[in-house]
């Protein structure tokens, strides 16, 4: 595959995934022009747009985009305004269409005054049946200028904010990767995604919403918005459904390497780590364990079948074949819900190798909130938000067995965590020295 070069213009389509029905080529008819309007303006509201004082799309929402609407050729005015309110004019201005296909994407921020239509001209030919057409659109107005590659392989290069660029390319599913621009293209990807790309058919990915929503006007996060153009249809965006993290809680392994269908995911995670989630497709995948200092060293090698959810990959236990709680990986499934606004979930998970069974009690009520979890049991319960003096004891059948150690711990209400138990009880007769903790990760 070849990489794509810029234009200094941005295109769009349709706010849905392509569905498998043949979308026809938006050919205009003598004296028409076929015309298509896009919400990219991440801070804007619902909007409505006038043609010729005409309403031809109402209460069109971010992400949107619509048919292609035919249209006479000639000098149009175009108005854009909040929708049910034709008083709040965001844009009005005339634009002269040809016997062509276009693309007006509303693009920019209403806070920065930036607002603006990005009219675009659509070349709705199509490839040959074995082969897609993708252009990908540059409409994130906080994102600097990116390179988008799939794998090693370039596809764009220093595409800016309201550049686009296209590329033509074997119909196959593809895992995209949005970097930074760098003159190696090796920048860090700032968003990852998954494409179907079906043959004799174009697509337009959109680059939409804000990198870092917490600092802007709206908190509209950055995604693609992919649509089809023209062609046989299908394909389009592969939802990646299963969200899956590493925990690193075996104390006497060495700092590891997470490979997913054997590429690299996480590497160098030391003891005591838990990753952020990485997205995935539902289904098999192969996952791998390395040691990071020594790549042949494999503690770990299997197929994971994956339904849509969110995953914790724990990996458990001692190295040593001699041990009594060996080496494995425990596959938990993480409910993510929020709770009530004024309570949090809490998972407790033993990892402690050494450590018998325990209760958790809390210090002054003497409330037990796990009753009797073994190594490598996990157990949740719903608590008031607050903060708290957590007590690991030995179980006991009414819960006050001596207390090996005590944590405190804050939690906040509609948020869930998990708090594990790691490390040895009496690290200077094991292994590794890797003392008695508890780490408490969030979940939400």
């Amino acid at each position: 595959m070849g990489g794509g070069g810029t234009d200094d213009e941005t295109e769009t389509t349709t706010t849905s995934t392509p569905t498998p029905t043949p979308t026809p080529t938006p050919t205009p008819e003598p004296e028409t022009a076929m015309l298509r309007v896009a919400h990219l303006s991440p801070d804007a509201p619902n909007v409505d747009v006038y043609v010729d004082d005409s309403v031809a799309l109402s209460d069109v929402p971010f992400g949107a985009v619509s048919d292609y609407l035919s249209v006479p050729v000639g000098t149009r005015t175009v108005k854009v305004t909040a929708a049910g309110d034709e008083s709040t004019v965001a844009f009005e201005g005339d634009l002269d269409v040809a016997e062509a296909t276009y693309t007006v994407a509303a693009v920019g921020e209403l806070a920065e005054e930036t607002f603006e239509p990005l009219v675009l001209e659509d070349d709705v030919s199509l490839p040959a049946d074995d082969t897609a057409r993708v252009r990908v659109v540059h409409a994130s107005p906080d994102a600097p200028a990116v390179d988008v590659t799939a794998g090693d392989t370039v596809l764009f290069d220093g595409v800016s904010f309201t550049q686009s660029g296209s590329v033509e390319v074997p119909a196959d599913t593809y895992a995209l990767q949005v970097r930074g621009d760098t003159e190696s293209n090796d920048g860090d990807a700032v968003a990852e995604f998954d494409v179907e790309l079906a043959g004799g058919t174009v697509y337009t990915v959109f680059a939409a919403g804000y990198l870092t929503p917490d600092d802007e006007p709206a908190d509209v996060a950055f995604r693609p918005v992919a649509v089809v153009d023209a062609g046989s249809g299908g394909g389009g965006l592969v939802q990646r459904d299963v969200s899956l993290r590493a925990a690193h809680l075996s104390p006497d392994a060495p700092n590891v390497d997470v490979l997913v269908d054997g590429a690299v995911a996480l590497s160098d995670v030391p003891f005591d780590a838990v990753s952020d989630y990485l997205a995935l497709t539902a289904g098999s995948h192969q996952v791998t364990i390395r040691a990071t200092d020594a790549p042949d060293t494999v503690v770990f090698d299997e197929m994971l079948d994956l339904a849509a959810g969110a995953y914790t990959a724990a990996a458990l236990g001692e190295l040593d074949s001699a041990a009594e709680n060996g080496f494995a990986v425990s596959l938990l499934e993480d409910d993510r819900s929020a709770p009530a606004d004024d309570m949090a979930r809490v998972r407790v998970l033993h990892a402690s190798p050494d450590a018998p069974a325990v209760d958790v009690t809390v210090a002054g009520s003497g409330d037990a909130l796990v009753d009797g979890a073994g190594f490598g049991d996990a157990a949740t319960v719903e608590i008031p938000a607050g903060e708290y003096t957590l007590q690991i004891r030995g179980d006991t059948e009414s819960n006050d067995g001596d207390v090996a150690a005590e944590f405190d711990v804050a939690v906040e209400g509609g948020r869930a965590y998990t708090a594990i138990a790691l490390g040895y009880l009496t690290p200077d007769d094991e292994p590794a020295d890797a003392a008695f903790d508890l780490s408490v990760v969030a979940d939400n």
